[in-house]
């Protein structure tokens, strides 16, 4: 689960500014959040289905923004991809 205070600071670091909670970065790093603290779950809950097609919407969720950045911006999805830790 999310606090206030990661997401606020997750959109302080990928946001232009704090009150920019839809651009696709802030978007795709909240998701990477909530995907990392949902592995967590899933460790303890093996057999929690239900949550386990949560995640995997999510999953292709990020994907599709990931692909959107990447159409628009290749530097820009290069640096996201190295400030998340992500492998592609």
């Amino acid at each position: 689960m999310l606090t206030k205070e990661t997401k606020t600071q997750i959109i302080t670091e990928f946001g232009k500014s704090p009150a920019n909670t839809g651009s696709a970065e802030v978007q795709i790093a909240l998701l990477t959040e909530r995907i990392r603290d949902l592995q967590s779950h899933f460790d303890a809950n093996p057999k929690d289905h239900a949550s386990r097609r949560g995640l995997l919407k999510m999953v292709g969720a990020r994907r599709r923004l990931l692909k959107y950045v990447k159409d628009n911006d290749v530097t820009k999805y290069r640096e996201l991809l190295q400030k998340l830790n992500l492998r592609k």
